[in-house]
């Protein structure tokens, strides 16, 4: 069972990020210290040939500059130019952020590369026993520097099954949602919402209950509409969340095709000639004009018209979850328990009469 960050931004988005844990961590380290050794000897080898034998005091010292600059500035040049991965990590599929997911910077480099050659693994570390063990008490898997920089290593390679399932129109609410104003809605509110109905069904339900009312309360305030009588807080939030969605791709097919017309005219205009079998502008010509009160046309009614038996897009490579129950009709809502909100739901945060 993977393990997953419980950081949460300053906007209160809550980050899913996979963890690296010490074994990964481990491998990618040993893989560092054998290119650094390497260049060690590389180093040595110069200095064997261009030191004059008996001259030692300028051979150790040099020496010692070139220990310094590998076990230290190695780590700390490749994370900054790479925002967070070493040659190791890169193998491995790892990064280092910032403990609120965002990349990393010099300083952060550089205290992890200072704290790792004094206190993690060398100088004071004996040989890493000091990051094993302080790794193996973080719940994160996190090492001294770690501690002291403000950084987290994560893993990069995620499955494809570990994504966000896609969120398909209720049945019954496509009129309502085509109607809506979705552009006061926050960025960081909707991802809240994806990040709710990709997995409610793994909630407690008096925690899905309460968590899915609560959100609802959010989007209906936002977007300065009440909940439609009947339909249950994730069904609410699936509505607008697909509406969001396709006229998001309405907006972008269509900035496509007016580009690609542009650039056709620019051909004629040119007399170079158009080759029409590449880009043919006329599949183009009825390109959805998506705005708030307008629900996006073609490509996008064979979707919402999968009817009950169908009501989410198959994935490639994956098949489609169903978190939403399949219902008919938006009246068939009525009988869902969610319909009640939570106990100590204060009315200030929700103007709206939630459905009894």
């Amino acid at each position: 069972m993977h393990e997953e960050s419980e950081l949460v931004t300053g906007e209160a988005v809550v980050l899913d990020l996979r963890v690296a844990k010490l074994a990964s961590r481990a491998v990618a380290m040993a893989l560092d210290v054998v290119v650094q050794f390497a260049l060690l000897l590389g180093a040595f080898f110069v200095l064997t040939l261009t030191v004059p034998p008996d001259d030692g005091s300028l051979a150790l010292t040099l020496l010692l500059v070139f220990l310094v600059l590998v076990m230290v500035g190695y780590p700390v040049l490749f994370e900054t130019l790479s925002r967070g991965r070493s040659l190791g990590k890169m193998a491995l599929g790892l990064r280092v952020v910032r403990v609120d997911g965002g990349p990393i910077r010099f300083r952060h480099a550089l205290t992890r590369g200072l704290a790792g050659f004094v206190v993690d693994f060398w100088t004071l570390g004996l040989f890493g026993a000091v990051a094993v063990i302080v790794s193996l008490c973080s719940s994160d898997g996190r090492r001294v520097g770690d501690f002291l920089a403000g950084t987290l290593v994560v893993r990069e390679r995620v499955p494809e099954s570990a994504g966000y399932p896609a969120i398909g129109m209720p049945p019954g609410l496509e009129g309502w949602a085509s109607q809506l104003d979705l552009t006061r809605l926050p960025d960081d509110l909707a991802l809240a919402s994806r990040q709710f109905l990709a997995r409610f069904t793994e909630l407690r339900p008096e925690a899905s209950h309460a968590l899915g009312w609560g959100l609802a309360q959010q989007v209906g305030n936002a977007l300065g509409v009440a909940v439609p009588p009947g339909v249950p807080p994730w069904a609410f939030l699936a509505a607008v969340l697909a509406e969001r969605r396709n006229r998001d791709h309405a907006r972008a097919f269509q900035a496509y095709a007016t580009a690609q017309a542009q650039q056709a005219q620019a051909f004629a205009a040119g007399g170079q000639g158009y080759p029409a079998q590449a880009w043919p502008a006329q599949a183009y010509a009825a390109a959805p004009q998506a705005h708030p009160g307008q629900a996006p046309s073609q490509p996008f009614a064979a979707q919402q018209s999968a009817g009950p038996s169908q009501p989410f897009p198959a994935q490639p490579n994956a098949a489609p979850s169903q978190p939403f129950p399949t219902q008919p009709a938006a009246a068939e809502y009525a009988g869902s328990s969610e319909l009640t909100p939570p106990r100590g739901t204060p009315a200030v945060e929700n103007p709206f009469t939630p459905p009894s």
